[in-house]
């Protein structure tokens, strides 16, 4: 049996009104020490969104907040201020709460052999 590791992770909503608390998952951020795996995946489906929102919704807005969870989790000077902390670090500001248009989900926890695996399973399950 494959060694199993501790991960975390939380799903990345977009909420277009707060105060409705109406939304939609479109991605997933995974992170997991022991592995030092840190990465999202997402997906924006515009008619989805905007038959669930409004015609309104800024889908170029939108996909560049998105790839700036891609740019954090890789790190470095791409991620900014942000990029340049611990791979925790990142994780927990990432999933922090908010009160904007992109928010995450509370973070589980839960155990696997790969986390890149994971990811692309808890994607399929919770966005797709």
């Amino acid at each position: 049996m494959p060694e199993m590791h501790l991960f975390e992770y939380a799903v990345i909503r977009v909420m277009p009104r707060v105060e409705r608390e109406e939304f939609l998952n479109v991605g997933v951020i995974v992170y997991c020490r022991s592995q030092g795996f840190l990465q999202t995946k997402f997906a924006i489906n515009e008619d989805r969104l905007r038959a669930a929102f409004s015609a309104e919704l800024d889908m170029q807005e939108l996909a560049e907040r998105l790839r700036a969870f891609e740019r954090i989790c890789a790190g470095r000077a791409q991620g900014g201020v942000i990029g340049q902390l611990s791979i925790a670090e990142r994780f927990r500001w990432l999933t922090a709460t908010r009160s904007t248009v992109v928010q995450t989900s509370p973070v589980h926890p839960g155990l696997c052999a790969d986390a890149g695996e994971t990811l692309d399973r808890l994607f399929v399950q919770l966005v797709l």
